[in-house]
């Protein structure tokens, strides 16, 4: 679970997931990705979300716009395994 800012854009977080699926592909493994948008919380603070969840630090996110990324479209090729070592 990683807890980021709440004011987090939505093209922002949907690159990050788009990334850990690349990541899962070229590797051909199983990945989960838990983006925690946290309102009213900036970096540096702390989420508690109580109970057995426990909490987590709010961790910076980059700011660059990653809208021209999210609208190409959504494809994701299938795997490359030329990528591997």
């Amino acid at each position: 679970m990683i807890a980021i800012p709440g004011d987090t854009p939505a093209s922002t977080i949907s690159a990050m997931i788009a990334d850990e699926a690349m990541i899962g592909i070229i590797n051909s493994k199983t990945t989960a990705t838990r983006l925690i948008p946290v309102m009213g919380k900036t970096v540096g603070e702390t989420a508690e979300f109580g109970g057995l969840l426990g909490s987590a630090p709010i961790l910076p996110v980059h700011h660059n716009d990653a809208t021209a990324f999210v609208d190409r479209g959504g494809y994701i090729s299938a795997p490359v395994h030329s990528f591997k070592n």
